[in-house]
């Protein structure tokens, strides 16, 4: 199947899951543009290197989702795909020892995804603001970014712009920037 890019939502919405459906929805009533690549599902950096090439040039993330030994403090961290996750460099920056993956049940949880679909846009489900979310500097450089719309068989391309000024102002979600080596 010959991927191709769409501007904004599918025309049908029949066998979509409903928090795509939900995100589309959102980013429609707060003007936010968009285009959107329908694909099988992503699950690791390797499987979306095509999808990544009918984005360009939107900067393709990897969206961690993180906590600290405890479990009490959780993160959504957004970096380059070019870059390692390197757990000292993170954990400096805001002062939490010992971050690791967090467990799959937060994830649902918190905020209502699935493994493969992690997504700063999934943060419209974090309504009690539990998590943090981290952004690589290098991310913000960006004019462009591509990241799931909440679930792994559909990825989009939105202006950086949008995200971080107007879809989480909406939501009520702040950021906290961070340096990573590469």
């Amino acid at each position: 199947m010959e991927l191709q890019l769409h501007r904004g939502r599918p025309s049908q919405s029949e066998g979509r899951d409903a928090r795509e459906l939900k995100t589309y929805d959102l980013l429609d009533r707060l003007g936010i543009s968009f285009e959107r690549v329908d694909h099988e599902a992503a699950f690791t950096m390797e499987a979306c290197q095509a999808i990544d090439a009918v984005l360009y040039p939107a900067v393709i993330c990897k969206n961690l989702f993180l906590c600290n030994r405890q479990k009490t403090d959780f993160y959504l961290l957004m970096i380059r795909d070019d870059k390692k996750f390197l757990t000292k460099e993170i954990s400096g920056q805001i002062q939490s020892s010992r971050l690791s993956f967090a467990p799959e049940e937060y994830l649902k949880s918190l905020l209502n995804l699935e493994p493969g679909s992690v997504s700063v846009l999934g943060l419209m489900n974090d309504v009690e603001g539990k998590v943090k979310l981290l952004v690589d500097e290098d991310v913000l450089k960006a004019e462009y970014f591509g990241c799931h719309p909440c679930v792994n068989t559909s990825s989009i391309r939105v202006k950086t712009s949008d995200i971080f000024q107007t879809f989480l102002q909406h939501i009520g979600h702040g950021y906290r920037t961070v340096v990573l080596s590469g």
